[in-house]
């Protein structure tokens, strides 16, 4: 059989192109999954783009790393603080990242809470949305009694190499089904699998507003409002798959 000629690995015969199409073929999942995750999250990205364009000047990250969302310098209207978009669904936990970074958290920062429920398979609707001022006594009472120690006690667990994903979860699980974590307001996070090996935190729902938002409702807002303006209320985002 005569050669097909070309520098395309995918219409080649030699032997590296059967390689090249497994490589495709292997890949291929992981692209699709990391689409899907994006669009499903898109309702957030658009949320933090709504924020800065409407209240921060259009302020654009420099980098998806740094430490603030929004920095002290592009709030220039509501306090000079830096500030810290999360969403979550209505009723469910506020993932807050890294739990090291949160941690040393020592400065007052603006935390806006949007919450939203799932009203159709391609649409997730704002039902409630917070702007709470987070002074440093209020968020080292949520992590109370808990020390950084003990967080690097965790995370170093979460990170040994030496441990299987399984070995290392159920490690984790067991630490953090102990005091002093079993008694702080604030939820550790182990998140082990094939990709990563982190200690997030969170803040649930019901304690987010007992703690930080004690005057107002849990229920879902007819408008949710934002420093008196009216939140957009549909998002084009499909429900999260698992």
């Amino acid at each position: 059989m005569q050669e097909v000629s070309g520098s395309n690995p995918l219409c080649s015969t030699k032997p590296h192109a059967g390689t090249a199409m497994k490589r495709v073929l292997f890949l291929l999942p992981l692209l699709l999954a990391a689409a899907h995750s994006l669009e499903v999250q898109r309702h957030g990205l658009l949320f933090e783009k709504w924020l800065r364009d409407t209240f921060f000047g259009g302020y654009e990250p420099e980098s998806h790393t740094q430490k603030w969302d929004i920095p002290a310098s592009a709030n220039t209207r509501f306090g000079n603080i830096p500030v810290n978009p999360k969403t979550a669904r209505h009723g469910s936990p506020i993932g807050l990242g890294d739990a090291l970074r949160q941690y040393d958290i020592d400065e007052p920062f603006l935390l806006i809470a949007g919450f939203w429920q799932q009203t159709t398979p391609a649409l997730k609707t704002w039902t409630n949305v917070q702007a709470v001022r987070v002074d440093p006594t209020a968020w080292r009472k949520l992590w109370h009694p808990i020390t950084r120690a003990d967080l690097e006690k965790l995370e170093t667990v979460i990170k040994d190499k030496s441990l299987s994903l399984e070995q290392a979860r159920q490690s984790a699980q067991e630490i953090k089904s102990r005091p002093p974590f079993t008694l702080a307001v604030m939820q550790v996070n182990p998140k082990i699998d094939s990709s990563q090996r982190r200690l997030q935190c969170s803040l649930r729902f019901t304690d987010f507003f007992t703690h930080l938002a004690p005057q107002a409702s849990t229920l879902p807002q007819k408008q949710p409002q934002i420093f008196g303006v009216d939140v957009p209320r549909g998002v084009p985002s499909a429900p999260r798959q698992f």
